[in-house]
């Protein structure tokens, strides 16, 4: 017999087998100090470009100050227990019923964090005579979530809707000839790696020949996209043709939690049978306060916004006169393009962190195909014209040395014996 544990230490992962060198600097890094543009890391000021603080929010006075308030008035562990015991709140319905009526639903139900989430609306969803069609780029939320589904699933090609109606075609032969069960679609408003909006309005339109229900994650897309700020089905004009719309609170809104709204029916549906919230404790009091208070935000300022918008396409712009690929992207998610391998990569994020000051997360092999490097960017709204024009002189000069060949012998010290 085999020990669990042996086989374990025996393969760390793809990831894990670089701990060693990687852990505290390309893995695990700490950044310090106020939640903002700059900040310390490793005891230096970086501009930051590898959070999720898309308006802002994480360190606004009045956001402070509206957590720190609900903290001294209820503390930590109010509501106890599940909602449907003893953790529901006349603030948790407040928040769940405001924000049904901001992305144009009926109903919304909170959910403690994103990626349970996701994993659990699937669950509670799908029986074994359910089919799953999927975007082959969906986020791991969702892969995670089909993992566990019993029944049958169908991948499409990225935003491809040529092979979208394909899968659609087998998915729909396939229910017809067990004679039960119906078609779950789901896809993304944003996809947060390369920055495109999913083909929704393409989706949708083909509810006149698929029968088949859909469901949205749009975590970026809430609070960033759309005229009222209400996301990618907003932006698209069809939100009332997104059957479930899902978000997280750890985006635009900077915060821990998440919601899944739709029709009542639905929701109360789901409000009593997703069994990660029946089995799990209430958000606490002070996170729900202060979520009442961003989402009271994202509706009444919408210059946090445009403030976002207008760093993003000054930053993107920047890029594309210097003659980087930064994709198909169509949001503020910025991804820079570029070909090398592992150590290059490791060598130009280091030369980017210590001689510019420029933090910025960066994506290679395995995670994406080998001889290729992804740096993902990601304004806000709190970056400045310096900060932009500072990280657009950084990358054209380290690019310049990656194609030279700087980066191939330069060795990569051990980081954890630096820390």
């Amino acid at each position: 017999m085999a020990d669990i544990f042996e086989r374990l230490m025996k393969n760390y992962g793809p990831l894990g087998q670089h701990r060693e060198r990687a852990h505290g600097y390309f893995a695990f890094p700490k950044l310090e100090g106020d939640i903002s543009s700059r900040m310390k890391f490793r005891g230096k000021e970086v501009i930051v470009w590898s959070l999720n603080n898309y308006l802002g929010l994480a360190n606004h006075p009045e956001i402070r100050k509206a957590d720190a308030d609900a903290s001294a008035e209820f503390g930590l562990a109010y509501p106890m227990g599940a909602r449907m015991m003893s953790g529901n709140s006349n603030h948790h319905e407040q928040l769940e019923s405001e924000l049904a009526e901001f992305v144009g639903k009926e109903d919304a139900a909170l959910l403690n964090y994103g990626y349970q989430g996701m994993v659990s609306i699937i669950d509670v969803l799908c029986s074994r005579h359910d089919v799953i069609v999927y975007d082959a780029e969906s986020h791991a939320c969702i892969i995670d979530g089909l993992r566990l589904h019993p029944g049958h699933r169908y991948v499409f090609k990225h935003n491809d809707m040529e092979d979208f109606d394909k899968q659609m075609q087998r998915a729909s032969a396939l229910v017809q000839k067990q004679g039960t069960g119906g078609i779950l679609v789901i896809t993304e408003g944003v996809f947060g790696m390369a920055g495109d909006q999913g083909k929704l309005k393409e989706i949708v339109e083909l509810k006149d020949k698929y029968e088949f229900r859909l469901l949205v994650d749009d975590a970026h897309g809430f609070g960033t996209l759309g005229e009222t700020g209400a996301g990618a089905g907003e932006a698209q004009g069809i939100q009332d043709g997104i059957d479930l719309y899902f978000s997280t609170f750890a985006k635009s809104m900077a915060s821990i939690g998440a919601f899944v709204a739709g029709d009542k029916a639905i929701i109360d549906y789901i409000r009593y049978n997703i069994r990660s919230q029946i089995f799990a404790k209430s958000l606490p009091m002070p996170i729900v306060i202060g979520n009442l208070k961003r989402l009271e935000m994202l509706r009444t300022m919408p210059e946090l916004r445009q403030k976002l918008w207008e760093n993003a396409l000054k930053l993107q712009a920047g890029l594309k006169e210097l003659g980087f690929d930064i994709g198909n992207t169509d949001t503020m998610v910025t991804p820079v393009y570029m070909k090398g391998g592992v150590e290059e990569a490791t060598s130009m994020t280091m030369d980017l962190r210590e001689n510019y000051s420029v933090f910025a997360s960066v994506v290679v092999y395995p995670v994406i195909p080998k001889g290729h490097i992804i740096f993902r960017l990601i304004p806000t709204a709190t970056h400045t014209d310096e900060d932009i024009q500072a990280t657009l002189t950084a990358f054209a000069e380290t690019k310049k040395k990656l194609d030279q060949g700087a980066y191939k012998s330069e060795a990569i010290p051990d980081m954890a014996e630096q820390r």
